[in-house]
């Protein structure tokens, strides 16, 4: 594949699972990296129907960056944290390698402190 051909391929699959029910069939025409199908399940598990707005896509060779925000509602237990119903927005920075035509391997940084505050399980700063 090409890397107009990777950079497609994920921009497709943002969009099969971006607000989106995830189930494996659908995850599985994408994904041929168990770690990050069961982050998947994980996610629509505590933020149903999750949202990936991809804000930049950056590929070379097998590799795509993409720069993201995850939004979503808190409406089943996540990390051992029970529902809370509260909304969160949070930045992530993906990498995916693309091998065979499917995201074969990932690497994720996500904002997990921002998203602790906007759960009401960690204070936020005081606003000055």
């Amino acid at each position: 594949m090409t890397v107009s051909d990777n950079k497609e391929l994920v921009r497709r699959y943002l969009e099969a699972i971006s607000g989106k029910p995830k189930p494996a069939a659908v995850v599985n025409l994408y994904v041929n990296d168990k770690p990050l199908a069961e982050h998947i399940e994980a996610a629509e598990t505590g933020f149903p129907l999750y949202e990936l707005v991809a804000e930049d896509l950056i590929a070379e060779g097998d590799l795509v960056a993409v720069r993201a925000r995850m939004r979503g509602e808190h409406l089943g237990p996540f990390m051992g944290l029970p529902p809370s119903g509260k909304k969160i927005d949070i930045p992530l920075f993906l990498t995916y390698r693309i091998a065979g035509g499917k995201i074969v391997d990932h690497w994720m940084v996500s904002d997990n402190l921002t998203m602790l505050q906007q759960l009401g399980v960690v204070p936020a700063p005081a606003q000055p």
